[in-house]
């Protein structure tokens, strides 16, 4: 990844203090997997119904699909000892705005942002329980068009959700069964989706984590 200037990063820190969004950091030990500039190493998700996927001024941008817009990556992701991070945003519309499908060993979970009318969070599915279902349901409010950083830790034991830098909910791999709603089997192996909203995405980016 570029290193960023002083300058910039005065800048960043001046913006998020005003957006009231934690900025990523400029570690050089994540790699970026959206350039800003086009949707070179994703495609647009077979869903049927999908709306338009573009790029405008550095982010991505998923309209609203009947019902689900969604992009997936076209590289192999990590599967283990990893954590994923992602910046996005409801421009419009009432449902998730993130749902993030990611690899957990040989398994897949789901986390949405925002789904069932606007304000349920949580991973998808534990046990065959969705996120509105299960332990890692929890309910709080998005504003449209501000930015939220969604990251997932994946451990050998858990699973960790953070949001803007705070715990949302963490699961013990050994306790539950993992799987996907039928919904978004086409995400795998790592996609990114919305539900009937519009949605903006302005980073996706990766690190190892060192093994447990």
């Amino acid at each position: 990844m570029v290193n960023l200037s002083l300058t910039t990063t005065l800048a960043l820190i001046a913006l998020s203090a005003i957006s009231g969004c934690t900025v990523p950091d400029a570690d050089s030990s994540w790699t970026g997997l959206f350039d800003g500039a086009s949707l070179s190493g994703w495609e647009v998700t077979k869903f049927g119904g999908e709306g338009e996927v573009r790029v405008i001024d550095g982010a991505m941008h998923l309209d609203m699909g009947s019902p689900l817009t969604g992009v997936n990556l076209l590289d192999s992701p990590p599967t283990e000892s990893y954590e994923l991070e992602v910046t996005a945003a409801r421009v419009e519309g009432t449902d998730f705005f993130c749902g993030l499908t990611f690899p957990v060993g040989e398994d897949h979970l789901t986390l949405i942002l925002g789904g069932w009318g606007g304000s349920i969070s949580g991973l998808s599915s534990l046990d065959d329980d969705d996120a509105s279902n299960n332990a890692t349901r929890t309910i709080r409010g998005f504003k449209l068009g501000q930015d939220y950083i969604a990251t997932v830790q994946v451990r050998a034991a858990t699973v960790t959700v953070l949001l803007d830098g705070k715990v949302l909910t963490q699961v013990d791999r050994s306790e539950h069964g993992l799987s996907l709603r039928p919904e978004v089997e086409s995400c795998r192996p790592l996609g990114i989706a919305s539900f009937s909203t519009r949605a903006r995405i302005k980073s996706v980016r990766w690190r190892p984590l060192d093994t447990d």
